[in-house]
């Protein structure tokens, strides 16, 4: 029973921690925390529904299900297209509200316009798709016993691409020209821009980043939970304790702080009540917050 939780907590724990990098991001470049952040998992996932939907339409064009797993490529383009889609909503959604407030507002006025824009793209997801949950397939999976802990084909997946998207990230982040400038913002925004860097060029891929990683992560939730407007609503919480357990702008701080939130969340049941799950992320920010303010992987400022 242990090690199920254990299992069931890193899994759920990397989803966390692929949607907590953007939002660490925003927080670090942006200077402000974004609660729409939550929501572009939503609009990911329910536009790549859009798209499998289309390529059912066309007869399964991309064929049927890989192997063991209980999609096929359709899925698989569905994320990539809807990580682009995710992206451009969130440059609409920076040129339409964020940037004109950051020009002439503080920092408490962007953080409740996110909570407005939060709202209004939740809602625009429940006109259009109704309350009631999705699923991208009802392709069944013969569950896999690995040291006793029962596992599925799709999980294994999903452990795989978030640990490949984090060493591409990290290789973005590291090597590239556009990466490194990234870094240099986060740290000093006026330094960063007299020596050259164009700062709103790394606002755009701040964006973009973020949003694509968003996409991403709420397509693996619908593909290992399910699809439904509250999706990013209920992971709120857990990615916020992620971005601030990990520290803010650290991008392996966000991966071991999704992994510490799904890895508590899971492991709390075993003591307390399982209602009462949804609380452990708000008491880990608690924590962190007064033990170190900083994060677990971020500096003395």
């Amino acid at each position: 029973m242990f090690l199920q939780h254990v299992a069931d907590g890193i899994l759920s724990g990397a989803i966390i921690a692929l949607g907590a990098i953007g939002l660490s991001l925003t927080m670090r470049i942006l200077r402000f925390a974004n609660f729409a952040h939550s929501e572009l998992l939503t609009w990911g996932a329910y536009s790549a529904l859009v798209f499998v939907g289309f390529f059912a339409a066309m007869d399964d064009v991309l064929g049927g299900p890989l192997g063991p797993l209980s999609f096929g490529w359709a899925l698989v383009v569905a994320t990539v297209l809807a990580g682009g889609l995710t992206a451009a909503l969130a440059l609409v959604l920076d040129k339409l509200v964020f940037a004109r407030l950051s020009d002439r507002a503080g920092h408490m006025t962007l953080v409740f316009a996110s909570f407005g824009v939060a709202l209004l793209v939740r809602n625009v997801i429940v006109m259009g798709f109704g309350p009631d949950p999705f699923y991208y397939t009802n392709e069944l999976q013969i569950a896999l016993r690995i040291g006793g802990v029962r596992v599925m084909p799709d999980q294994i997946f999903v452990l795989c691409l978030t640990a490949v998207l984090v060493v591409l990230l990290h290789l973005f982040m590291t090597r590239s020209r556009t990466g490194i400038s990234m870094r240099a913002v986060a740290e000093n925004p006026p330094l960063a821009r007299v020596s050259g860097v164009d700062v709103d060029a790394v606002i755009r891929w701040t964006w973009i980043i973020g949003a694509s990683g968003a996409a991403i992560a709420g397509v693996l939730y619908g593909l290992t939970v399910q699809l439904r407007p509250e999706l990013g609503f209920s992971l709120i919480l857990p990615l916020f304790a992620a971005a601030i357990l990990g520290g803010t702008g650290s991008l392996y701080g966000a991966v071991v702080g999704g992994l510490i939130v799904g890895l508590s969340e899971n492991l709390s049941v075993m003591v307390i009540p399982a209602s009462y799950k949804p609380a452990i992320p708000f008491l880990l920010i608690l924590a962190i917050l007064y033990f170190r303010p900083q994060g677990l992987f971020g500096g003395e400022r």
